[in-house]
């Protein structure tokens, strides 16, 4: 209904509606919603991968917990310690924690007697400080269960003294870190599982602990950084780092110290005081950015607990923000563009409403000239539904009706002649299809026609020769029982000479019946590749192509494999390579190609450099009996393309194009056939 007020104002007040409205009102609203909606969306992006990677993150940290509360349970549950326990062999007891240490990968892995006295670890014997260590109450349940612990200075060095030198950290001043009144971090960071050794009869015989020490464990946080953020998972440049924290400070980390790019990590660095406030003190997590050593990072800190649940500590992934800042400031490039864009579309806009004005009253006034000079089909036309409401609009419809009541029946005389015309063309269309449809079904008579006498025949040819065969060889077997041993080693050679062309017969009449009752014969079928069925033929066919000086030229781009009969494919392939020997007698090139063609099928080509195709013999070269070789039986194609149908495919031939001489037969496989038909 506004539209339509607007269409009915005057000359005026159009102009002014159509430039100021769009340049004033709608399009500096459009830009402040394009920015508004890009940044949101930008920053819930970004805000939402960090918090996929810290899960990912967490989820890898959890599974080495498991890992370590396994192997530990594996070693208290060994019969081989249940063995030296009770034998009480200390040497023994060394010796199976060392081996079982390595094998599970951690770092240390101790026996405490059952009120939780360290006993001794995988190093020696504990000294009698240490004896006098008992494990916290908390920690001596049993359960082999790896949790975080934090240890005292000194207290590694009684399980593991060659892991002292991995424990201190220096703390190093950090930008925008809480003030610190201390300069070294003694403490170790520890996964520690716990699992009793008990008896049949349930009592406890000791507790075996293992752990991990987390304090400069380069391989453990690399390995997190690798599974959160794979070589090319982060575009434009940015870097994923990932790092663990004992407190506030930095113990393990891939974080490089003021943006090195050597091996200079910034162990002993500290976190934000911002974020040390949110994550260890209201033990919330943090998904934003964050300031990191030098430099900003999307971030993601997760607090980590101890056993009694407290907060000891963080784990972070995290990746630099520079990057995606860039790509932040081409976006607002790209809506700015955008904005000049809408802006330019305006002004056309404008531009286009303002020639709804003056176009009605050019093209009436060209029209009139046209029709002075005799152009009876001369229209103003349509002027546009902006400029059909005016004055100067209605005018140009009125002129055009006008003209339209003299032209009426010229253009209906026209209308009738386009109908007939398009019938005309459509009923010879339809007579061209029932054309091709008859010629197709003439064809695919006559090879029926065809293939059922070459069955008949066959069949009868066999089962003739079958009889004499049969005769032949009972008499063969007859005449061994008969003859004296000594005729028979003499007679030996000449006997197996017989068999041997006996089976030779057996196979022909086989290799008759198949193509007569393929359904009987149909081989076994089975994913073929192309390539090598190709170079097995080659090496069949290989004394053909020395003796004519035949050049190969493979190009095998296949990657399916068909499902047919490896045998009968060979068959096919075999058969047109000696053709194509044949064509080449003085030498050439023969080529073979093996590709993937859409949707689901396989080609397999052979070329020739020869003298290429007749035109009368293609249309016949599928047909039995047709041949241009002498000695041909002209049975060879006919048998290799009924093969190749037996299985859903095609076998096509033709003659090279580009120029090139020779021919070109292709072999269409499909990936999954048909079953074989009757």
């Amino acid at each position: 209904m506004a539209f339509k007020r607007f269409q009915a104002l005057s000359i005026r007040n159009k102009l002014l509606a159509m430039v100021l409205l769009p340049l004033l009102g709608v399009l500096p609203l459009l830009g402040v919603l394009l920015l508004w909606w890009s940044g949101v969306a930008f920053d819930r992006m970004l805000i939402t991968k960090i918090g996929a990677d810290l899960a990912v993150a967490r989820g890898y940290f959890e599974r080495v917990q498991g890992e370590v509360g396994a192997g530990t349970a594996a070693v208290a549950d060994s019969h081989g310690l249940h063995t030296a326990l009770q034998r009480g062999d200390e040497a023994a007891l060394i010796t199976l924690l060392r081996d079982a240490r390595q094998r599970a990968r951690l770092d240390f892995i101790a026996l405490h007697a059952p009120d939780g006295t360290l006993r001794l670890t995988d190093q020696g014997m504990a000294g009698s400080s240490s004896r006098r260590a008992p494990v916290r109450p908390a920690q001596a349940q049993g359960a082999a269960l790896a949790a975080i612990e934090i240890f005292e200075p000194g207290h590694l060095a009684a399980l593991a003294p060659s892991l002292a030198d991995r424990v201190a950290v220096t703390i190093l001043p950090t930008r925008g870190a809480a003030p610190a009144n201390r300069a070294l971090e003694e403490r170790a960071m520890v996964l520690v599982a716990n699992h009793t050794v008990r008896r049949e009869d349930g009592t406890a015989l000791g507790l075996v602990r293992g752990g991990l020490l987390l304090n400069r464990n380069l391989a453990f946080i690399d390995h997190i950084n690798e599974i959160v953020y794979p070589e090319g998972s982060l575009p434009f440049g940015s870097r994923g780092t990932a790092t663990l924290f004992l407190d506030d400070v930095r113990i393990s980390t891939n974080v490089r110290l003021f943006g090195g790019e050597r091996d200079d990590r910034a162990i002993g660095t500290r976190v934000s005081q911002a974020v040390r406030d949110a994550v260890l003190v209201a033990g919330q997590r943090w998904l934003d950015r964050a300031f990191v050593v030098s430099d900003w990072y999307v971030s993601g800190y997760e607090p980590l607990m101890d056993t009694h649940g407290q907060r000891v500590g963080m784990l972070y992934v995290g990746y630099l923000e520079r990057p995606f800042t860039v790509l932040r400031y081409g976006m607002l490039a790209g809506i700015g563009a955008i904005f000049f864009g809408v802006m330019i579309a305006a002004a056309v806009l404008s531009l286009r409403w303002a020639r709804t004005i003056f176009r009605p009253l050019e093209r009436m006034e060209a029209a009139m000239q046209r029709v002075q000079a005799g152009d009876a089909a001369a229209r103003v036309g349509d002027v546009g539904p902006a400029a059909s409401l005016d004055e100067v609009g209605r005018l140009a419809l009125h002129l055009d009706r006008l003209l339209d009541a003299v032209d009426d029946k010229t253009r209906a005389l026209q209308g009738l002649n386009a109908e007939l015309d398009a019938k005309v063309t459509q009923r010879t269309s339809a007579l061209e299809a029932r054309t091709r449809e008859l010629a197709a079904a003439q064809s695919q008579l006559l090879r029926s026609e065809k293939l059922a006498a070459v069955g008949q025949l066959t069949a009868s040819i066999a089962h003739e020769v079958n009889n004499p065969i049969a005769v032949i060889q009972g008499n063969l077997d007859l005449l061994r029982t008969q003859l004296p041993p000594q005729v028979m080693q003499a007679a030996n050679a000449e006997l197996r000479l017989i068999d041997e062309q006996v089976e030779r017969m057996r196979l022909i009449v086989t290799q008759l019946l198949q193509f007569a009752r393929p359904s009987e014969y149909a081989g076994y079928v089975a994913p073929v590749d192309p390539a090598r069925v190709m170079d097995d033929c080659l090496v069949l066919v290989g004394h053909l192509l020395d003796k004519a000086r035949i050049r190969v030229e493979r190009e095998f781009l296949a990657r399916r494999q068909p499902a047919i009969n490896r045998n009968e494919l060979q068959q096919v392939l075999v058969n047109l390579l000696v053709n194509a020997v044949h064509a080449m007698p003085e030498g050439g090139t023969l080529g073979l190609v093996t590709r993937d063609v859409d949707p689901d099928s396989v080609e397999l080509t052979v070329t020739d450099t020869g003298d290429g195709l007749d035109a009368q013999l293609m249309d016949q070269l599928f047909q039995p009996f047709v041949t241009r070789k002498k000695d041909g039986t002209g049975l060879g194609l006919w048998i290799s393309r009924t093969l190749v149908e037996r299985y859903g495919g095609d076998l096509r031939a033709a003659n090279r194009g580009d120029g090139a001489r020779g021919a070109e037969f292709t072999v269409l496989l499909r990936q999954e056939p048909d079953a074989p038909a009757p």
